[in-house]
């Protein structure tokens, strides 16, 4: 039996338009939660919360990088629903087209970091205090990029391991209160930040293809993550790693690290590969670059 069953309980999810955020809200609400679908993209949310029907969804407009507009959705969700239970800080978004360090616009990089770091802190922020008095549970959305080389995708990956670190933190806080927090780690997974490494993208892909040989560089769907999340808030874990596979590279990576950098450096079809990269952000040195969401 789960140790924290889900039925009942009010979910607050950012990022829900699409993706793993729109597949989790699908798979808690068929589980009995009360879920609140947060995004930017309230079109989408909209039409998500009528597929779900009934009383037990609620669609807000939010912006991750407004702490205003996050407490605002989180009053709301304690008007509707008598309290908040859980937040699954998902929000992401990654530079498209992808660039190095030194190509990326200045603006980009920082609103890659804007949303997919400080966009968690806000929205767990805002969240915490109903949690706490719900003796409920957080999770942070990293990825596997949290500890595997970031190049060509630098502002997520750094963001990536930053929300490890705070994931952990408050798993380690929480307790004293009688809560618990997780991290989430997706390998890669069908959705549209994904994109440039599955063919939109000729360069990135075929970086991709070298980085992550055979069983590591498949994506799985968005309804595999949100199971595993389902089953990671039931159990109050501390990590969820989906899929599985990559468990040994997280446990292993004071090991791997290192070899798996000296391959990023020295491995020639990839310098090729990130010379191109370089080149084709122009003359000027820099990239025009939007966001792609997760």
């Amino acid at each position: 039996m789960p140790t924290y069953p889900i039925a009942g309980k009010t979910i607050f999810i950012t990022g829900a338009a699409g993706g793993i955020g729109a597949a989790t809200a699908r798979t808690l609400h068929s589980r009995g939660a009360n879920v609140v679908l947060a995004d930017w993209g309230i079109d989408a949310t909209s039409a998500l919360a009528r597929e779900l029907a009934g009383d037990r969804t609620l669609a807000l407009p939010v912006d991750v990088t407004d702490t205003v507009a996050l407490a605002e959705a989180v009053d709301r969700t304690a008007d509707r629903f008598g309290g908040l239970d859980v937040v699954f800080a998902n929000a992401g978004i990654g530079a498209d087209p992808p660039a190095t360090i030194a190509t990326i616009e200045e603006a980009t990089f920082e609103r890659v970091v804007e949303v997919d770091l400080l966009g968690v802190w806000r929205t767990v922020r805002a969240a915490l205090p109903h949690v706490i008095a719900a003796r409920g549970h957080v999770l942070v959305t990293a990825s596997v990029y949290a500890y595997f080389n970031g190049m060509a995708n630098a502002p997520y990956a750094m963001s990536k391991a930053g929300v490890e670190q705070f994931g952990r933190a408050l798993h380690a806080e929480l307790g004293i209160h009688g809560a618990s927090a997780g991290v989430l780690y997706p390998g890669w997974v069908h959705t549209p930040i994904a994109g440039p490494a599955f063919g939109s993208h000729d360069i990135t892909t075929r970086m991709r293809e070298i980085a992550f040989p055979s069983l590591l560089g498949k994506a799985i769907t968005p309804a595999r993550v949100a199971d595993a999340v389902a089953r990671g808030i039931e159990n109050r874990s501390a990590r969820v790693m989906v899929p599985r596979r990559w468990v040994p590279f997280s446990a292993l990576r004071g090991v791997l690290n290192p070899v798996t950098d000296l391959i990023a450096e020295r491995h020639p079809e990839l310098r090729q590969l990130l010379r191109r990269l370089e080149e084709s952000a122009g003359a000027t040195g820099k990239s025009r670059q939007t966001d792609t969401p997760r």
